[in-house]
């Protein structure tokens, strides 16, 4: 990525200005999205949509033991609004934890050291496997957790864990050498359910993450089956986390950041999180795209199952033609393929 740590300094102090403005009155009506880096907050959990400011939101937060912020992860709008909450809700309880979905299990010993000041950001970076937009994406967040004295939870599984799952199935989690079985959730959830329903959904109408055209009805319900159990993986593995975390420090709250698909409506690492521990009280903030940005409003859709809704402009279209979009769905196929072990057989 190549924005400077300049523009992210801008970014932030744009944040601290729109955060202003969309404080106390200003909370009134929906206000209008004129940019990219514009967003609203609206409550969705008591009756009909209303705009909310985020220090509003903020307070209405302070009793929850978990926020779980959604986020779509290229969006600049949905990351100034992570960015903005998780200020308030310092202020209102200093006593917080952030996890997030950016970092696996096995770097912990890797962010631990950055925020103990024993290396530097570049370390944390090679070594943390950090996202190719960690500096304007998630740099505010850890910055801020690490000038405050927060914890930040590794809470993902990684990546090649994942990966052997979709590829030979949840078995695989029981050929993990023991060292090493702890980057993955002890217990995953696969029942049937509407995350299953949504997620299989998902495979049907995305070819570039579906199973491959040329396979036999039976292989494509089998790889379907892999591919949940995958994404499975990666829920309960956030959810545990977050459980673990509490049970060590149950004094502070956790904000958890992850993709917007982990979190809608309650299912997810959501659901998983509430099957560990039914007690909890969890708040649910996702993003949802404004069809008319001057006057900005949640459909049914998005706010059912969710507290707020991080109203956002939608991002600029990824393709304009159906061929245009075959093509792409076409190369990402190929570099799922590539992804397989030519062994056919998964190793850590």
């Amino acid at each position: 990525m190549r924005r400077s740590s300049l523009l992210v300094s801008l970014s932030l102090s744009l944040l601290a200005s729109a955060a202003a403005i969309r404080d106390g009155r200003a909370a009134a009506a929906s206000p209008s999205l004129p940019d990219l880096m514009s967003f609203a907050l609206m409550r969705t959990d008591q009756g009909a949509p209303k705009a909310v400011s985020v220090e509003q939101t903020a307070d209405a937060l302070k009793d929850y033991d978990v926020i779980v912020m959604g986020e779509w992860h290229d969006h600049t709008g949905n990351h100034l609004a992570e960015m903005a909450l998780l200020r308030a809700l310092y202020a209102r309880n200093p006593q917080l934890t952030l996890s997030m979905e950016m970092f696996e299990r096995d770097v912990q010993p890797v962010m631990d050291d950055y925020l103990g000041n024993r290396i530097g950001e570049d370390a944390l970076r090679r070594k943390g496997r950090a996202w190719s937009n960690y500096a304007e994406s998630y740099r505010p967040l850890v910055e801020y957790a690490k000038d405050h004295g927060l914890p930040v939870i590794a809470a993902n599984v990684p990546n090649n864990v994942v990966r052997c799952v979709g590829v030979e199935g949840p078995g695989f989690l029981a050929t993990i050498p023991p060292e090493k079985r702890g980057w993955a959730a002890a217990e995953l959830h696969l029942d049937d359910g509407p995350y299953k329903d949504k997620f299989m959904r998902f495979l049907a109408e995305d070819g570039a993450h579906g199973p491959d055209e040329n396979r036999t009805p039976e292989q494509k319900k089998e790889a379907a089956e892999r591919s949940f159990a995958a994404q499975v993986t990666r829920d309960d593995t956030m959810a545990e986390s977050i459980y673990l975390s509490l049970q060590k420090n149950p004094a502070r709250k956790v904000v958890h950041i992850t993709g917007a698909f982990h979190a809608e409506g309650g299912l997810g690492t959501v659901e998983r999180l509430k099957l560990r521990a039914p007690n909890l009280k969890i708040a649910v903030i996702v993003p949802a795209e404004a069809e008319h940005p001057d006057a900005p409003s949640v459909q049914a859709d998005d706010a059912k199952g969710n507290n707020f809704v991080f109203l956002l402009r939608g991002s600029p279209k990824e393709y304009v033609s159906d061929a245009e979009q075959k093509e792409a769905e076409m190369r990402m196929q190929a570099n799922f393929r590539n992804l397989r072990p030519a062994t056919g057989k998964c190793t850590l």
